[in-house]
C-alpha cells in the first residue's frame, strides 16, 4: 500500500512519544514547500501522514519536538526536527521513524 507513515520513540524513556505535532510538505518545482498533511502522534507514537496520493518527489516531515520535550520536563536542544527524503517508487510504503531524546535524534527508512 502506498503511504507515508511514522513512528516516534522517546529513547530516553523507552516508550512511544505521543502528542507530537508534525507536518508533511512536498517540494514544488520552484523549490518552495507545499503543505500536504498534518498529524499528531497517537498513544503508540504512530501517525499516518498520507494514506494515498503519494507521488514521486522530495518530501519533508517536520516534527515539533520542543513542545513534547517541554511537557515531559526534559527541555531539549532541538525544538523541531525536519526530515527530508525522496520518494522514487510511489507504489511502495514509506515509513519514516524518529528516535528522539532531549539532546539527539536519528531516523531511517523503516518498513
Amino acid at each position: 500500500m502506498s503511504a507515508i507513515t511514522t513512528h516516534i520513540l522517546d529513547t530516553s524513556r523507552g516508550e512511544p512519544a505521543s502528542g507530537i505535532r508534525m507536518a508533511l510538505d512536498a517540494r514544488a518545482g520552484s523549490g518552495a514547500w507545499d503543505r500536504v498533511a498534518e498529524a499528531v502522534s497517537g498513544p503508540d507514537g504512530r501517525a499516518v501522514l498520507l494514506a494515498d496520493g503519494v507521488k514521486p518527489g522530495v518530501y519533508r516531515i517536520t516534527f515539533e519536538t520542543g513542545a513534547y520535550l517541554a511537557r515531559r520536563g526534559d527541555g531539549g536542544f532541538f525544538p523541531e526536527v525536519p526530515v527530508v527524503f525522496e520518494i522514487r517508487d510511489p507504489a511502495s510504503h514509506h515509513h519514516v521513524p524518529l528516535l528522539l531524546s532531549p539532546f539527539g535524534y536519528s531516523t531511517y527508512r523503516g518498513t
